[in-house]
């Protein structure tokens, strides 16, 4: 319950959006219809209640409904699906502000639940978890928090720092492997990042670590040469064990909007994508992408991060995610 605190006050920013374009679909008096969102009577007024604004759920009113939430980043199917199902067997009836979001959060959580789903743990040994992701998604801080998180639970952990190319991504990661007591591999910049990880499932096979999170260089989805790197470390990995990696993890930045979706696609097809984190909730307007994700793909969503600390990330609860982005309280 701590989390979603967090999680509701830094989602502020796509709650708010949300919010504010419901209440302009409530309040907005469609000019074809000549009707007006019903508002308190004489007797209410003069008793000082203010009855919440409602108007009727008609063509007019779902049509403002779609395109508010396709502007939440929530994508044009997955959002005619919501309004659709939010307006079936309510046509003709008048809702309020109140009633619409708790209505949308629960046809968001239902769309989430099925994908909502823990970083599975198996009894292999090590279990390897590759982490990909485009430039500044949040890879390497995600990492780190994973490792940190799994050696609080009493697991044995080995880092490989794949991003060969960037130094600040290798001393992030061993600031982050000092912290947790966890070994860091590295290897010397610009060196093969694919020797690297086979060296680093030998190293961790050896000492018979749990688990060995690789961390690989950010790379756009277009650029073909760095696709086909990410590709060589997954045969590389799987000389050593074929049926490594046992998790590839694509890590999302919540900032891009509906370009994640794309990141998806291709990721996928490269490296066998086999479940999400979502980073930077806290910093952008467009949550709604992470109903479009769970619609189109139906990936697991295994975390999402709200900030810096260790404990801003978090395992996904659907529920608690729709009524953050819809601005309920639990």
């Amino acid at each position: 319950m701590a989390f979603f605190g967090k999680l509701r006050e830094r989602l502020f920013k796509s709650s708010s959006k949300l919010g504010e374009g419901l209440e302009a679909v409530v309040e907005e008096a469609p000019a074809a219809a000549g009707a007006e969102a019903e508002k308190p009577g004489l007797l209410g007024r003069l008793a000082g209640k203010t009855a919440e604004p409602q108007r009727l759920l008609d063509d007019a009113m779902l049509e403002s409904l779609e395109e508010v939430l396709i502007q939440s980043d929530m994508g044009v199917e997955t959002a005619l699906k919501v309004a659709s199902n939010m307006a079936e067997g309510r046509f003709g009836r008048r809702l309020g502000v109140d009633e619409i979001k708790r209505l949308l959060a629960a046809e968001i959580a239902a769309i989430l639940e099925p994908v909502a789903r823990p970083l599975p743990i198996y009894p292999k040994k090590p279990q390897v978890v590759l982490v990909v992701g485009v430039n500044g998604s949040g890879k390497t801080t995600t990492i780190g928090k994973l490792a940190s998180q799994f050696r609080a639970a009493g697991k044995s952990v080995v880092i490989a720092a794949g991003d060969t190319f960037r130094a600040a991504a290798v001393e992030q990661l061993q600031i982050w492997g000092s912290r947790a007591g966890v070994p860091v591999m590295t290897a010397a910049q610009g060196s093969d990042p694919a020797s690297l990880a086979y060296d680093a499932m030998a190293r961790a096979e050896a000492e018979g670590a749990d688990l060995l999170l690789i961390d690989t260089a950010g790379r756009l989805q277009n650029r073909k040469d760095l696709m086909e790197e990410l590709a060589k470390i997954v045969r590389v990995i799987r000389k050593r064990d074929p049926e490594a990696p046992h998790n590839t993890l694509l890590v999302l930045d919540a900032t891009t909007g509906q370009n994640a979706l794309e990141q998806v696609r291709i990721f996928r097809e490269v490296a066998d994508v086999t479940g999400l984190v979502m980073t930077k909730l806290d910093g952008t307007a467009k949550g709604g992408v992470l109903v479009a994700l769970a619609d189109r793909f139906g990936l697991p969503i295994h975390a999402i991060g709200v900030g810096e600390q260790i404990d801003d990330l978090a395992p996904f609860d659907p529920e608690d995610f729709a009524a953050a982005l819809t601005g309920l309280s639990r």
